[in-house]
């Protein structure tokens, strides 16, 4: 089988003093492995220190490293997408730029898992103790419940086959869902236990902030994954609960009024808003459904557009 290109993919921000020991590690790996096809890309998310700097000095030395940056610090699911447009290779493979995960122990244990076959493979950290362990075990346990994906670490270093990042969707936060995006587009997924190494120079970009908001991210992207493309469902099943709750109300203070002859008007008001909210629901279901319709034609052409292009330059 001939050799497949491997890109590595790293997001750094404000990660000067790691800079240069990250890249060494990586060239090691190169070397002791004898990776003849890979790509080694960096990219500086707006880095305030000397992170760039470093970079710079680094390519110098080592001719394969690319260097992307950004003027701003824009997150990491911008830099994600930074960074995966520019891969080329078969596998890639996302690494931190803090050296918690070792590139010389990590590297190969992604390849080796892809050439097992996996589509997606997920490191789960061993060993570790950063003050975040409560909080990742809490999102990890409401990820799996959701989403029915038997991981361990959701958000750690891992590797993909080139197809499954072209087969998602990436915005917001969601880098954190890449897992169950992949698992729920039927990909082959597993994990492999890597090594967790203590933070040595910088500082960690984690706040708790984030725990609430990714709680609230699994839960957009559960219902994106249930609905995204069949919004229709959705809306017309709380259209008809509205409609239906309205309807037999109306039908309840008929009865009533001409059993006591008594109107109860802020009743009738809330029944009579209730079929028009059903009815409004509809309508947003039906344009809903027009909007998936479309997506999923600009996807198939530029589907088309991307197998025309490859034909061309075979």
């Amino acid at each position: 089988m001939a050799e497949r290109l491997v890109s590595i993919f790293i997001p750094a921000y404000n990660e000067q003093g790691n800079i240069k020991e990250l890249v060494e590690k990586i060239d090691n790996v190169i070397k002791v492995n004898t990776l003849n096809k890979f790509e080694l890309i960096i990219v500086n998310d707006g880095s305030t220190d000397g992170t760039l700097d470093e970079l710079v000095k680094a390519s110098k030395k080592y001719g394969y490293l690319k260097i992307i940056s950004h003027k701003k610090n824009l997150g990491l699911t911008e830099t994600m997408r930074s960074g995966f447009a520019e891969c080329k290779g078969e596998y890639i493979l996302f690494l931190p730029a803090d050296l918690e995960s070792d590139p010389e122990e990590d590297i190969p244990k992604l390849i080796e898992k892809l050439n097992d076959g996996l589509d997606l493979v997920a490191g789960w950290r061993q060993g570790r103790d950063d003050g975040k362990l409560l909080a990742s075990k809490i999102y990890n346990v409401v990820s799996k419940s959701l989403f029915d994906v038997n991981i361990h670490d959701m958000n750690w270093i891992k590797g993909f086959r080139r197809e499954v990042l072209e087969d998602i969707e990436l915005r917001s936060d969601w880098h954190r869902f890449i897992v169950m995006m992949a698992a729920d587009k039927g990909y082959k997924i597993g994990e492999v236990k890597t090594n967790w190494y203590p933070r040595r120079s910088g500082k960690s970009k984690f706040g708790f902030m984030r725990f609430p908001k990714s709680i609230i991210d699994v839960l957009v992207v559960k219902f994106n994954m249930l609905f995204g493309t069949k919004p229709m469902q959705f809306f017309s099943l709380i259209g008809s609960l509205a409609m239906i709750t309205g309807f037999a109300g109306l039908v309840f203070l008929a009865i009533y009024y001409f059993a006591t002859e008594t109107q109860i008007r802020p009743l009738f008001t809330l029944f009579t808003t209730l079929i028009i909210a059903g009815l409004q629901l509809f309508v947003t279901g039906f344009l809903a459904e027009l909007v998936v319709s479309m997506k999923s034609e600009i996807e198939n052409l530029k589907k088309n557009l991307k197998d025309l292009k490859n034909k061309d330059q075979k």
